[in-house]
């Protein structure tokens, strides 16, 4: 089933990239294995999978624990400062860092483990109350500054979620901006690589728009069951 799902899936992203002649190649994808158990991880290894996403870091932590460095870890939930130590032990990636206060945080404790900790800084490129993300432009260059000089931190990108909605065109405009901001700073010398944006239900106008990391859960794994931390 994860086997037939990730081929599947994959074949599409292949053909998404061919009709608008994109690289599939510069197109990462992400397993969410959110709600779902080192089972489910480990059939999607055995289909080629490498890389899986977390929003939680307690579990992420449990299934780090499992599975250690097998597979890269992408943290993609919102993080809060007190779990901040957690996510740099096990993450190789964060893609949620929304304030400059929890850049320094993270750098704090990729120092205290020798680590380059690698990460994106959510836009929120919305309206919708409950996503979180900078908004400002100049605050995402204030921490963008702060990433360039911290010494074990190493900024690759941006990450967004698209609003909840069937509105196509509400969903490319969310995408469009991101690719643009990310054009805008790497004017400015940014450098920045990496475009973490689109999930099962978005994923194709996110390959659109130029995204390089996919986040997609239940189009990989299935419907999942949630429950309360």
């Amino acid at each position: 089933m994860i086997a037939e799902n990730l081929n599947v899936l994959r074949n599409k992203i292949d053909q998404i990239c061919e009709k608008i002649n994109r690289d599939p190649k510069n197109v990462k994808l992400i397993a969410v294995s959110k709600n779902f158990g080192v089972d489910e991880i480990r059939s999607a290894m055995q289909a080629g999978q490498t890389e899986f996403g977390e929003n939680r870091t307690q579990e992420l932590v449990s299934k780090f624990d499992s599975l250690g460095n097998q597979v890269i870890w992408h943290f993609i939930g919102h993080l809060q400062k007190n779990k901040v130590k957690f996510a740099v032990r096990t993450a190789d990636y964060i893609h949620s860092v929304d304030s400059l206060s929890l850049a320094e945080e993270i750098q704090k404790h990729a120092e205290k483990l020798g680590k380059t900790q690698k990460i994106l800084i959510q836009a929120k490129t919305s309206e919708e109350e409950t996503k979180s993300g900078v908004t400002e432009k100049e605050e995402i260059k204030n921490i963008a500054n702060y990433c360039i000089y911290a010494s074990n931190l190493n900024l690759i990108g941006l990450m967004t979620i698209a609003p909840l909605t069937e509105d196509i065109n509400l969903i490319r405009k969310s995408f469009s901006y991101l690719s643009k901001l990310k054009e805008e700073l790497n004017a400015e010398d940014y450098n920045l690589k990496e475009l973490s944006m689109g999930m099962t239900s978005d994923y194709e106008i996110a390959i659109e728009e130029g995204a390089t990391m996919l986040r997609i859960g239940s189009a990989i794994f299935g419907e999942r069951t949630y429950y309360k931390e």
